[in-house]
């Protein structure tokens, strides 16, 4: 039986490097690993509205509702069902560099109090319950400090969705510290 391992944390947290890590430990044991990372902004058609998202392409974050943007990312994640599904097919352990843990801190962020249990519940329906995404047998959270986060960020190389060193998220530190705080909430 294949193994679904999430990776989740705030932008820059190393997510993809612990990914890579832990799927060349496993294959040095013996095991099949794959790595899967989210969103596939130059694979699927809502990764490339994510990549828009990201660079304001709809507005700024407040100009869009967290709603709307939860279906851009459920809908990548949707559009690659059929890849996770051959993935865990032929590997021990799949490795999600990000998956719907990231959907719920990122946009539960945005609201608070009923609204906020709402849209996670909503969230959780959609992905798990409509578009029948597998569930992790584990999900990792990598806690760092939003300070830290845009410092690593600003490291990275050119990226494929977009030319800015950082994007709308990236660039909104109060706005990390808020998804920082709730990916800590929805892990307790």
């Amino acid at each position: 039986m294949t193994r679904l391992i999430a990776i989740e944390g705030i932008d820059g947290a190393g997510k993809g490097t612990q990914a890579s890590r832990l799927k060349e430990a496993l294959v040095s044991r013996g095991l099949k690993a794959a790595v899967l990372q989210f969103p596939r902004y130059s694979a699927t058609s809502f990764g490339a509205a994510i990549g828009d998202f990201l660079n304001g392409r709809f507005g700024s974050l407040a100009e869009v509702h967290p709603q709307l943007a939860a279906v851009l990312y459920a809908g990548d994640r949707f559009e690659s069902r059929g890849l996770l599904l051959e993935l865990m097919q032929q590997n021990d352990v799949v490795v999600l560099d990000r998956f719907v843990g990231s959907n719920l801190a990122h946009q539960a962020s945005r609201l608070a109090g009923a609204e906020r249990q709402s849209l996670i519940e909503w969230i959780e329906r959609v992905e798990f319950g409509v578009f029948q995404l597998p569930r992790p047998d584990l999900t990792v959270l990598i806690d760092m400090s939003s300070q830290m986060s845009r410092e690593l960020v600003s490291r990275k190389g050119q990226r494929d969705y977009t030319e800015r060193e950082a994007d709308l998220q990236e660039s909104d530190l109060p706005y990390l510290e808020r998804v920082r705080r709730c990916y800590l909430t929805l892990s307790s």
